[in-house]
Formats: structure tokens, C-alpha cells, sequence
């Protein structure tokens, strides 16, 4: 039996979802731009859908951008304001814990445009400090970029607070939402945000589609050029299948979030409570209750997160030790070494994300290998640590 407990990493496209999208591929291929029948089906398709997602985002369909992927509405959301807003301030915040999208993105403007960027520190558990965000505001600062919720550790952000202070010094304020779609609200009134990057990757609809919301008055450039498709923020014919997929994945998400995060929420507890009471030297990562509900977050001291994932693997346990995006590196998690834990302890961090398709005895045959598995990878480890090393 394969258990997958890797969903921060992607999910498996939603039997609807893929309905949904079929007659998009063969039967109804046109393109939304052609002016004759088959294309205006296709637009007619394409508008159907943003407004489905405007209504669960609580905005108007001209503010929604779609794009290939979460990373690429980041990248837009801010090099396009950066760009546009050059003239207002030349200086940006966002903080040490967000998805490479965001960081690289950061790096690559400071480099080869000369921005000004304020990474911020976070607290043991993730969280940024309100006040400290606060004080980093100058008069050059333009844009405030916090992700919702980190997708390795789990910790939700303030976002409803973050709005309010960067309302108070009229600064425009970005979220990567891309792990939060399924599990929280995403309601732009309610959050205050002006702008936030979706993906359907992560709530069991097609890879390769994202979105970005735009809040009226938000002023952007595009970062790809062409025919002027998505009110000229996105050039490039529009992907119909995956829009439509991209929408019904998150209708169904939405629809079904209440009872499925409480079944997540009880599963990841008892996958969390049973591994720090069965298995010693190990803690949790991230914020104990202001947490995604799919997300536990582990460090087992004294081993190798990756040597953990292979022998897992072997009985068909699908996990991670941080996020898919950088797996092909060796150095430890920059999220891990944020929160202020050794480079020793970062190597030793899993990330178990559950899902649709996890069970209660998928959870047990887990924490029936999973002790195994860390006493003999500590029997073979020169590394000898303590949970007071760590300040646990």
C-alpha cells in the first residue's frame, strides 16, 4: 500500500477536476481569442470560470489574472508592481521564510535593478513580529510581500494584521497563498490584500495553472509580452483545460473545506502526538495551533532527513524533507534555519502533508515502521545531540 504524505508538494488531480477538463482537450479546443464560434465557446468557458473564482475570492473577474503557475504569478505580482511603481519607492519587505519564488524573485531585482529589500527575522515558531514590520517601513517602501502559510513548516501568518498596517502607511500588500487555497479563507475582502497568488497544483487540480489576484487600482507591468491576453498583464493564448480544472478544483475545495480540515486537522494531531510521545529526541516545527491542518513538521536529531525518506520509501511511505522545489540540493532548509535551529537538526526535518486520500491506517502502518527506521539510522549516526541543545 503507498502511502503519500507529500501534498505541500502536489496534489493528485480530483476525478471532477479532470471531468471537468476533457472536452476541453479534443472537442472544445478553441481559442478564446479567435473571434468564431469555436473560439468564443472557449471564451465563453474561460469567463464562466473567472467568475466561479471570483465569487469564492469575493472580487470582480476583471481582477483575476490567470497564469502558468504560482511561481510565475509571484514573479508577476512583484517584478510587475516593482516595475510600475519605480517612481513611488525603491524598497520592499517580505521575510527569511518564504517560497523560493519569492526570495529568488527578491535577489534577482536587488541585483540587476537595484531594490532595496528587508528580509525579515521570524520567531521559533515562524511567525513574523508585527512591530518589527512596523519599523522596517520607510518612505521608499512600496510593497510588502508575506506568504499565507509556509508550505514546509505549516505556520499561518497574520495576514489579516499585516493588511492592516500596511493600510495605515498606504503600501500595497502581496500573500503567496498558493498552500493556503484548500484550508483557509481566502476571501480578498476579508484579508485586506491587494494582491495574492493562487496555484491548482495544491488543491487537486491540474499543474501548470496559477493565478493572481489584482486588486483595482493596483498598478502592474507585465513581465511577458505578446498579444495582450489577460488584460495585458499576460500575453500568451489562454490554457482553457487547465482554467476549467483550476476553477472546479477550487469550488469543490471550498465546498468541501469545513469538514475535510477537521478530519485533517484530527489525523495530523494523532500522527503528531504519537511521534513525540513513541519516538525520543524529536520536536515539532512550526506554530503548534496557528498551523495548515494537513501540516506536521518533525525533526528527529541525531539523523538524515533524506537517509529517513529513502528508508520510508522503502515500505511505500511518500514524505519530504522540506520543499519539492529545492529537493535536489543539500543544504538545509533556509525555514528550518530561520526558526533558529542548527544546520545538524535541519538535516533531520521531515514534512508529512496529508490529504484526501489519507488514512487513519495509513497514519498507523507509518508510526509502526517510523520508530524502526529512526533507531537504526541513530545506531550508524556519529551525531549525538540533546533536546536542551536545542532549547526544547
Amino acid at each position: 500500500m503507498e502511502i503519500y504524505l507529500d501534498h505541500a508538494a502536489t496534489t493528485y488531480v480530483d476525478e471532477r477536476v479532470k471531468e471537468s477538463m476533457d472536452k476541453y482537450f479534443s472537442d472544445e479546443y478553441g481559442n478564446p481569442g479567435s473571434f468564431n464560434t469555436v473560439g468564443l465557446r472557449a471564451k465563453n468557458a474561460m469567463d464562466e470560470s473567472r467568475e466561479t473564482i471570483s465569487k469564492i475570492l469575493n472580487c470582480t473577474p476583471q481582477e483575476i489574472i490567470f497564469t502558468g503557475s504560482g511561481t510565475e504569478s509571484i514573479n508577476l505580482a512583484i517584478k510587475g508592481f516593482v516595475r510600475a511603481n519605480k517612481s513611488k519607492g525603491n524598497h520592499i519587505i517580505t521575510q527569511k521564510t518564504e517560497h523560493e519564488a519569492v526570495l529568488e524573485t527578491c535577489h534577482y531585482l536587488e541585483k540587476e535593478e537595484g531594490l532595496k529589500v528587508t528580509y525579515l527575522d521570524v520567531d521559533e515558531f515562524g511567525l513574523i513580529k508585527l512591530d518589527e514590520l512596523e519599523k522596517e517601513i520607510t518612505k521608499e517602501t512600496i510593497l510588502v510581500s508575506i506568504m499565507y502559510a509556509n508550505n514546509e513548516i505549516g505556520t499561518v501568518q497574520n495576514i489579516k494584521e499585516i493588511s492592516e498596517i500596511c493600510k495605515k502607511h498606504k503600501i500595497k500588500f502581496h500573500t503567496d497563498a498558493c498552500q493556503a487555497a484548500g484550508y483557509l479563507d481566502i476571501n480578498v475582502q476579508n484579508l485586506g490584500i491587494d494582491l495574492m497568488s493562487l496555484n491548482g497544483s495544491k488543491l487537486y487540480g491540474p499543474k501548470g495553472i496559477g493565478l493572481l489576484y489584482v486588486k483595482k487600482g493596483t498598478m502592474l507591468k507585465p513581465i511577458i509580452h505578446g498579444g495582450g491576453q489577460e488584460f495585458g498583464l499576460r500575453s500568451g493564448t489562454e490554457n482553457i483545460p487547465y482554467i476549467v480544472g483550476f476553477a472546479k478544483a477550487l469550488e469543490i475545495a471550498q465546498r468541501e473545506k469545513d469538514v475535510e480540515v477537521m478530519r485533517l486537522i484530527n489525523l495530523r494531531d494523532y500522527l503528531i502526538n504519537n511521534v513525540l510521545e513513541n519516538i525520543p529526541k524529536t520536536f515539532l516545527n512550526g506554530h503548534p495551533s496557528s498551523r495548515l491542518p494537513n501540516n506536521a513538521n518533525i525533526t528527529f536529531l541525531d539523523v538524515e532527513g533524506e537517509a529517513i525518506m529513502l528508508m520510508m520509501n522503502e515500505y511505500g511511505i511518500c514524505a519530504s524533507s522540506g520543499s519539492a522545489c529545492t529537493s535536489k540540493s543539500l543544504d538545509p532548509s533556509h525555514v528550518i534555519l530561520a526558526i533558529g535551529l542548527p544546520y545538524e537538526a535541519a538535516h533531520g526535518s521531515i514534512r508529512f502533508t496529508l490529504g484526501k486520500k489519507t488514512t487513519k491506517e495509513g497514519i498507523d502502518k507509518l508510526l509502526k515502521v517510523l520508530p524502526g527506521i529512526i533507531e537504526y539510522l541513530r545506531q550508524v549516526s556519529p551525531v549525538n545531540l540533546s533536546l536542551k541543545d536545542m532549547g526544547k
